[in-house]
């Protein structure tokens, strides 16, 4: 059976409402204290809008609440998704990157972050924000943060920086794959749980087993689909794209040839 289909991720899914896990948004996570066994499924929309819509309707059809982080782009920020996505009752997110598009001047990145907060707060009355990792930029999101707090600008929490991840084990998607790690730049949080996935199905069979930890957050981005034509091109864009990234670490010459193609890309989007 083909992985990272949305089959596949009402499998997983199911499988923690069987177990007893309570679904938590991120908001939710971050004002109210961890009863039982809890997990927050937090999607970055990166791109691919309306397949996240797809992920949004199935979850609603489950009586499941998700929390969506959108970011600023073109395929990611499509108003009439965030307005549906909204009218089923998830929580949306701002997925920042501004440090990163204002080159490091943090003037600009600040008053560009308090612009597209305003905005996305048109939706929905954004709490909580997430960052990009703007894997191309030597930027890093978070820094944006180095000498404000998140509550002067009424949030209350941002995952890589709000949370304890040796309480609440997280889990990504990131590289189409659960072990995906070391295609990562800043994806990346320090753990102690020392657990590995590979398929969807093993995390599966560890809920069922009642080995999975009781506190989570899980990643899943908006490449699942149970679309064959599109399924089969992101798994070969991704397998391509992951050992660029993997050859770009140490060759500054593919580094900067990988830099000029993500920001072609999304310059086009």
């Amino acid at each position: 059976m083909r992985d990272f289909t949305l089959l596949s991720y009402q499998s997983l899914l199911v499988a923690f409402q069987q177990a007893g896990y309570r679904f938590q948004t991120f908001e939710e996570m971050m004002t109210a204290a961890a009863e039982g066994k809890t997990v927050v499924m937090r999607h970055d929309v990166d791109e691919l809008a309306w397949n996240a819509l797809e992920i949004a309707k199935l979850e609603n059809s489950l009586g499941i609440r998700a929390t969506y982080f959108f970011r600023i782009v073109k395929q990611s920020n499509v108003p009439e998704v965030i307005e549906q996505i909204v009218k089923l009752g998830h929580e949306v997110g701002y997925h920042y990157e501004d440090l990163a598009l204002a080159e490091g001047d943090d003037s600009k990145a600040i008053k560009s972050f308090e612009n597209n907060l305003n905005y996305f707060r048109r939706f929905y009355p954004v709490r909580s924000i997430c960052m990009h990792g703007s894997s191309t930029s030597k930027y890093d999101n978070r820094l944006l943060w180095k000498n404000r707090s998140l509550s002067d600008f009424g949030l209350v929490g941002e995952p890589y920086l709000s949370v304890d991840f040796d309480k609440v084990f997280y889990l990504t998607d990131t590289g189409y794959a659960w072990d995906g790690g070391k295609y990562a730049t800043r994806d990346i949080v320090e753990s102690g749980f020392g657990l590995r996935f590979h398929k969807t199905q093993q995390i599966v069979e560890s809920i069922n087993k009642g080995d999975f930890p009781d506190n989570n957050m899980i990643l899943a981005h908006t490449l699942w689909t149970d679309n064959a034509v599109q399924w089969y091109w992101l798994h070969l864009r991704e397998f391509l794209r992951n050992n660029l990234k993997l050859w770009a670490k140490n060759n500054k010459v593919v580094a900067r040839l990988y830099r000029k193609m993500v920001n072609l890309y999304w310059k086009k989007s």
